[in-house]
């Protein structure tokens, strides 16, 4: 029985994954947070999630 599966290449686009569902929880924290605070933290939280999926988009799998 062969047992040399490669995991190599899945593991950047799980990585992406679990980075995109902290953007998103935290994304959706915003509204604990008083609206100076809030309007610092989201553009940079969206900008964040742009480039993930960007990423998750050019990843071959």
């Amino acid at each position: 029985m062969d047992m040399s599966f490669d995991f190599q290449p899945v593991y950047p686009h799980h990585d992406l994954l679990v980075e995109i569902g902290e953007v998103e929880m935290a994304m959706d924290h915003l509204s604990e947070f008083d609206c100076d605070e809030r309007d610092d933290l989201q553009p940079d939280l969206e900008s964040r999630m742009q480039s993930l999926l960007e990423a998750l988009d050019h990843l071959a799998i």
